[in-house]
């Protein structure tokens, strides 16, 4: 699947099952390098980034087996065989840099090479390499790869650490080590994210001791061994929000299940005030417009329990087309802006100055072929699409498998018109090659539609 196309789509009707949450299952699987015991996860989505996370661990020697059509993942680190983590894989996740915590924890030692994932950003490591250190580490950079180790290969110490930044996963780095170290450590300015909230109660279902997940300073004791357990991943609260938006944008009414406010309370509060009807029902949210006009409203991304930075780029496609003028501050990432070119393909009004845009709703949106950039970027032409005159093209949609499962086919099941269109003609040619736990894919487009 190389891109998708979108014809204008009529009010939107019937449920949304919400999958499980990629930032939470890319969190979850490393803590298996913490035991030797396996690990089983249930409602874990079927992405490509949970495709490159296993790569991942099983070139570290992890045992990774799908089951239930790739909704349980059973995992096990009883055999590791090195503690190298390799540019070839890394480079395509970031979330591929939550293996140097637990590595350390468990051998003393991790290589791993610096991370990719879309160009949205610096997002630097140093706020991971203070927070080990703080736990008695050493890690030098050297031919891009973090070098860390113990002294003579021994268990890290408890230690204090504040981090500059609510980094969710220097956060989830800082946690998963501190599970092993001698001792007492405390993590202060620490994310608050339900992902986090997730991942801590995972750790303690295998042995951990930890406290005050879900506020700004996280305490953990360390403990001698963690054992095996089975834990259900949380709901994806980013594929909520976007499909929430879906009959805001194109009208209609959908029921997310599995949906709760709780998840998003900022960003619901935003679309109450946008004009959105949110109601709870026996099996999640049930989502659609109060007018026929979208209010603008202004928005500025925080972290957790501010506005996501992850739905920013939804945000602004509703935005297009709001009677008003909004605003959108972008503070997390320095260059997530890069959908609002593609977005005035379409016809939309939009200003970027630095770290602001400013978005003019327009009545109409129109059909564009448009490309996508990084993961919610891709979705923001999406949607815009169901709503905009004509047909649009949207290319470069694997970013896309990375973070939502089955879209397509979610959206033509509440009447959305869309549809996908491989533009790879003669994939056995491509070099691109994965083994996704048995399968082999000969390129890119072959591997993330078959996910």
């Amino acid at each position: 699947m190389d891109s998708i196309i979108i014809e204008e789509s009529g009010p939107l009707y019937g449920k949304i099952p919400i999958a499980g949450a990629k930032n939470a299952c890319l969190a979850l699987m490393p803590a298996t390098l913490l035991s030797d015991e396996p690990l089983t996860l249930t409602n874990a989505p079927r992405l490509s980034d949970i495709g490159t996370m296993t790569v991942l661990l099983q070139s570290l020697g992890v045992e990774v087996e799908s089951l239930n059509n790739g909704l349980v993942l059973t995992l096990s680190s009883h055999a590791l065989k090195t503690t190298r983590a390799d540019y070839d894989i890394v480079r395509k996740m970031r979330a591929s840099n939550l293996v140097l915590g637990p590595l350390l924890a468990r051998t003393g030692e991790a290589i791993v090479s610096l991370p990719g994932g879309c160009a949205i950003g610096a997002r630097p490591m140093d706020l991971h390499v203070s927070a080990l250190q703080a736990l008695g580490a050493e890690i030098e950079l050297k031919d891009g790869y973090l070098h860390a180790r113990t002294l003579k290969k021994g268990r890290l110490s408890g230690g204090e650490h504040r981090l500059k930044f609510a980094s969710v996963g220097a956060t989830e780095n800082f946690i998963m080590a501190a599970c092993l170290a001698k001792g007492r450590s405390q993590l202060k300015n620490a994310a608050m994210e339900p992902e986090i909230v997730d991942l801590v109660r995972c750790l303690r279902s295998m042995g951990a001791n930890i406290s005050g997940e879900g506020s700004n300073t996280v305490t953990i004791r360390g403990v001698e061994k963690l054992h095996g357990a089975t834990h259900s991943v949380v709901m994806d609260r980013i594929e909520l929000g976007t499909y929430m938006l879906a009959p805001v944008i194109a009208g209609g009414e959908v029921e997310l299940l599995g949906g709760t406010v709780e998840l998003l309370e900022t960003f619901c509060e935003k679309l109450t005030e946008a004009g959105v009807e949110i109601s709870k029902t026996a099996n999640g949210l049930k989502v659609k417009r109060k007018l026929d006009t979208i209010n603008s409203v202004n928005v500025k991304t925080a972290v957790y329990p501010g506005f996501p930075t992850d739905l920013q780029a939804q945000m602004m496609a509703l935005m297009c087309i709001s009677n008003g003028v909004s605003r959108l501050e972008e503070t997390i990432f320095e260059n997530r802006f890069m959908h609002a070119p593609e977005l005035m393909r379409m016809g939309a009004q939009i200003d970027v100055q630095g770290g602001t845009a400013v978005v003019r709703g327009v009545s109409k949106l129109k059909g564009a072929q448009v490309m996508a950039t990084d993961l919610r970027a891709s979705v923001s032409l999406i949607l815009a699409g169901l709503a905009a005159q004509g047909q649009t093209k949207v290319s470069r949609v694997y970013h896309l498998d990375r973070g939502y499962e089955k879209l397509v086919e979610k959206l033509k099941n509440v009447g959305a018109n869309a549809s996908t269109y491989d533009d790879c003609r003669d994939h056995a040619k491509h070099s691109y090659t994965v083994r996704l736990i048995t399968k082999s894919y000969k390129c890119e487009p072959c591997y993330f539609g078959n996910i």
